[in-house]
Order: C-alpha cells, then structure tokens, then sequence
C-alpha cells in the first residue's frame, strides 16, 4: 500500500516514485530487461535499490547522498581564508581568486568564502586604478587649492581650468538603431573620423556655470586666449583665481606676459599628477557622458555646434560641486605602507 501510494502520489518527489516503482516491478516478476526500458534505468540502479529494499524494507529507499563533510567557520579557518586571499595567488596562473578557486583549495564551500569575503569586504574581483604625486609641494598646493573651494576670497571669481583634447567627430557609416523595448540603442562598429577638436573649459566653484570655448589645436596661444575670455566676462578689476594642470602650455612665456597684463588674475597649479584636485574634471566627465561618447557628428562644425548647445543648456540650471575634505592620512604615495588586519 505504502509503495502504490508513493508511486501515484502527485505531490511526493519523482525520485521517491521511481524507486517504489521498481520495487513493484521487481515484486510483479518483471525481468531486469523490461525494468529498464520502462524506467529508462541502468542495471546498477535495479541492483541498489533492489538490495536495499531487500535487507532494510521501506527505509532502505531513502536517498543516501554522501555529500560533503559539514564545515563550521571557526576563526582560525576565517583568519585562513583572509590570509590566502591577500597574500596568495591561484596555482593556475590566474591574477585573483574565485569562491570556488579559494574554497576548493582551502577545502571549504565557496558560499563560506563567499561569506567571509562579505564580512570584511573583501572584493577579489575589482580593480581600481592610483596614481601617486611625487610633488615634494603636496601638501602646500593641495592646501592652497582646497582653501579657494572651502573659503574662497570675497569678492572674487574661482575657476577651474582645463583642456580636453582630441574630441573626435565620428560619423557612423551604419544607421543607428534606435532604443525599443528589451534592446538597447546600437551603433554600427565603422565610422568617418572627421576630425578633432579641443574643448577648453572654466568651471565657476561658486556657481556651477561653464565658461566654454572650442579650437583646433590645444596650444599656449589658445590657453592664453581662453584666459582673455575669462577676464573679459567678469567685472573690470575682479580678482580671478585660476586652478590648472602642469600641462607645458601652461608655463610658457606667454602666460607669464599675460598674468604681467592682468594682476588681478591669479594662476594656481594643481600638484602633479593630482587632476583629481580640480573640479573641471567631474563636469567633463559629464559632457563625455551626456554627449561625447555616443554622439554622432557629421563634421567638426557639427560637434562645435552641440558641446556649445550643450554648454548653453548646462548653464541655465548649473550645479556646484559639494567639496567636502577628509582624513589627509589617506593620501597615497610612493611610500605608503598598507597593513592588512
């Protein structure tokens, strides 16, 4: 009765069902042939489950998976995990670890790994990119610069200057497709390349609005040029700080005549290798989003015409960026040391 009920039951597990059912058979006097076409079964799946039916009744048809030793995570095994995962690298020849890498080396489920790694944020799989300032004036220039974003003089302007050079205007050579339901928007892989232009912008800290102008080329000429444009759109006599880069073009003699000409424009240098110091850099990361990146431009003229269009539309509701400083221990350097708890 027991084993019909399993066998016609439609809410007990299949598994539990075909074993009963070859009990029935084998009990019927159905032949090891006819069995296995019926259950589609092998002859050492009637022998198993025949004798142990045999010596232990309905208890010998309970599944009896080997499985995996239980593991419990003690601290000397966290600690363990932690260590090979900082301080070892897979024998395969890969650059990190994997859960399952790790935990079948360790001899653990990678879900433990999984967990541990969760528990201390460990996070093998990321990569994030530094760079180092080797600027023996650090700390002076950093100072200097984040005073003008904190506490900036009264009555005066701050900006943040900077190029970004070589913007191609690409033309797809395939139509684009557009965005629809279940599928993103595709571009054609081929394009017409144009040419390049040079987008120079001036970030103002105090109110988020973008002084910005094109060029061919991204020379000193230029720079100094820009720096006229700057002058040109404040009050006669405004004191004007100006952060920039390291770029050569920057330091030429040209630049120092013209900061001879206008006094009241001051030139800050962002300490090397620390363009993270200046503002501009997020707003370009912006237009590179909103328009660089997926753009399609006809010619140079039409990629002049949309950074402008798009300048002009940024600055009719501009945002400033929220510049908050922390922990100066942070900073990395050639010498930094970093300990693992």
């Amino acid at each position: 009765m027991e084993l019909g009920q399993r066998v016609n039951s439609r809410s007990g597990r299949a598994d539990d069902a075909r074993r009963a059912r070859l009990i029935l058979l084998l009990e019927s006097g159905h032949t090891w042939a006819q069995i296995r076409e019926k259950l589609d079964c092998n002859d050492a799946f009637i022998d198993r489950w025949g004798r142990r039916f045999d010596q232990d009744r309905l208890a010998g048809l309970f599944s009896r998976h080997a499985g995996q030793q239980a593991t419990t995570l003690t601290p000397a095994l966290e600690a363990r995990i932690l260590d090979w995962t900082v301080k070892r690298k897979p024998s395969d020849g890969s650059t990190h670890w994997s859960t399952r890498k790790l935990g079948a080396a360790l001899s653990v489920s990678h879900m433990m790994v999984a967990r541990v790694w969760a528990k201390h944020g460990l996070k093998p799989h990321r990569l994030d990119g530094y760079m180092a300032s080797n600027d023996p004036d650090f700390e002076t220039k950093a100072a200097d610069i984040i005073g003008l974003y904190l506490n900036p003089p009264q009555h005066a302007a701050v900006f943040c200057v900077d190029e970004k050079s070589h913007i191609q205007g690409l033309d797809r050579k395939d139509p684009v497709l557009p965005l629809s339901p279940g599928r993103a928007e595709r571009h054609g892989f081929e394009y017409y390349r144009h040419g390049t232009l040079s987008l120079y912008a001036a970030f103002n800290t105090q109110t988020g609005e973008v002084l910005g102008r094109t060029a061919t080329r991204h020379t000193s000429a230029e720079f100094v040029a820009f720096l006229a444009d700057i002058v040109v759109n404040q009050a006669r006599g405004k004191e004007i700080h100006v952060i920039a880069d390291n770029l050569s073009a920057h330091k030429t003699n040209q630049v120092g005549d013209f900061l001879q000409r206008h006094p009241n424009v001051h030139l800050h240098f962002t300490p090397t290798y620390s363009s993270w110091l200046n503002q501009v850099e997020l707003w370009f990361g912006k237009i590179e989003r909103d328009v660089i990146a997926r753009g399609v431009f006809t010619s140079v003229t039409d990629l002049r015409r949309k950074l402008m269009r798009y300048i002009r539309q940024y600055n009719k509701a501009p945002k400033t960026v929220k510049w908050r400083y922390f922990d100066p221990s942070h900073r990395i350097t050639p010498s930094s040391v970093v300990t693992v708890h």
